[in-house]
């Protein structure tokens, strides 16, 4: 097999590829054998018709057509291996000369087009410097944080005054559109100002008292007529308010294993301590992206970013909403950017990723989704997407690696440990292989498994 690359730009290549007849023979052979499989001649078992059977009733023209959709594949990645190519999309393939159907004589010559990644010189990965927000945390944060714990063992009581924001309403929704109903919903409780039920609720509901009914217009949420702008009818059944408990020492032996309110508050404003701490490690590892990103130049195949956006808004019903299509479109590119980044410094670094790391990976994705892990990675197999889960995995530990060589300092100047987040890069155990970027993207993106690019997220 010969092949020639030209590279178009750079991130766009082009492979010609000729196959010799006999690299292309055992392609013939098994197209013969499952067309043999496939049809039924008097005379002849399945599995056993001759070719020159095959040749008469099926055609010399559509085994060659198997052959070629049977080895194109082989031959395509064969050849981008030849050339050190890293794929970042799907190939686009032209047959461009077959063999002679006479004898299968003559080259089959292919031209394949396809997105790459660029080549670009990795920045410095030693000594970057950031800083991230102090740890501190003040009492009106700690009284917030006790204020949702005594909510949590508060109480509805039914009060006579009109609803207020924090109220929970008992509410009916009758939805019409041209005067026809099109939903209903009775009995619904609902804290007014969560902002969690419809558009305009909570505007509605403001100063409504048990009893009173009221209209707004809003678009449905749900159901075959999503989207639509409805008339809603709201009628307010009770109005009722969160009684709390009394923050003292008899609620923190009820909610708590301790015996003060001051030793709940104390430990309130430890785990508060603690989750902002974690928030260092991600401001942390947001700016070092950046930072290396404003350092280097890497361009994104253009259609990876328009397929990605025109996924992502249709997703949203949005295709038309020209402002977000340029917000996603700026997230998209800087997510590819980011991993066409993180792949290099996966290279550079040696990453390595063990399979009892890929396995805990794929255990916590199935856990997000309410999935068994042995239906999920069944999933994620069929679909060809465990290559992307490795990809994942090995970026977020060279990610850790660049950031255990930084200097990473808060507001106040203090040095901050992130060993927690740093901690294990170099374990990999039995190693399972990385791919730089399989075809079709990868998973970082919130999506369903089984979905063609299961995993990238965009704001």
């Amino acid at each position: 097999m010969k092949t020639t690359l030209e590279k178009l730009n750079p991130t766009r290549a082009k492979l010609v590829i000729s196959i010799s007849p006999e690299d292309l023979k055992p392609s013939i052979d098994k197209a013969y054998k499952a067309i043999a499989e496939q049809i039924s001649i008097p005379g002849f078992r399945k599995g056993k018709v001759p070719p020159a059977i095959i040749d008469q009733r099926v055609g010399r023209a559509e085994v060659l057509n198997q052959a070629v959709n049977e080895g194109l594949d082989g031959f395509y990645r064969t050849a981008a291996e030849e050339h050190s190519l890293r794929p970042l999309g799907r190939p686009e393939a032209d047959v461009t000369a077959l063999p002679e159907l006479k004898d299968f004589s003559g080259d089959l010559e292919v031209t394949v087009e396809v997105d790459v990644r660029p080549e670009f010189t990795l920045p410095s990965l030693e000594g970057l410097e950031l800083t991230v927000d102090a740890v501190e945390v003040s009492d009106e944060e700690v009284e917030e944080e006790l204020n949702g714990l005594l909510a949590r063992f508060g109480t509805l009581v039914t009060v006579e005054r009109p609803a207020k924001t924090g109220d929970f309403a008992q509410i009916d929704l009758v939805a019409t559109i041209d005067g026809n109903e099109v939903d209903t919903a009775k009995g619904i409780s609902y804290e007014v100002g969560s902002g969690e039920l419809i558009e305009g609720i909570d505007e509605a509901l403001d100063t409504l008292t048990a009893g009173e009914t009221t209209t707004f217009e809003a678009p449905l949420l749900g159901g075959d007529n999503a989207g639509q702008n409805a008339l809603i009818t709201v009628t307010l059944n009770a109005v009722k308010e969160r009684e709390l408990p009394a923050a003292d020492d008899d609620f923190a032996q009820i909610a708590s294993q301790f015996d003060t309110i001051d030793e709940l508050k104390a430990d309130l404003r430890e785990q508060l301590g603690k989750r902002k701490a974690m928030g260092q490690g991600t401001q942390a590892r947001d700016q070092i992206v950046d930072k290396l990103l404003e350092q280097v130049e890497i361009p994104v195949p253009e259609k990876l970013v328009e397929d990605e956006v025109h996924r992502h808004l249709e997703n949203e019903n949005r295709l038309e909403d020209d402002e977000h299509r340029a917000e996603v479109k700026e997230s998209s590119e800087k997510t590819f950017r980011t991993q066409i980044l993180l792949d290099a410094v996966v290279e550079a670094e040696e990453v390595k990723v063990g399979q009892n790391e890929l396995t805990q990976y794929l255990i916590q994705g199935a856990a997000q989704y309410n999935m068994e892990p042995g239906e999920f990675i069944q999933i994620l197999d069929q679909n060809g997407q465990i290559p992307g889960m490795i990809g994942e995995v090995a970026r977020g530990k060279a990610l850790a690696k660049v950031l255990a060589k930084a200097k990473v300092v808060d507001s106040n100047g203090a040095e901050v440990d992130l060993s927690a987040f740093t901690a294990g890069i170099d374990d990999a155990g039995d190693d399972v292989e990385f791919p730089a970027m399989p075809e079709g993207g990868t998973d970082s993106h919130g999506r369903e498994p089984g979905h063609e690019h299961y995993g990238h997220s965009h704001a």
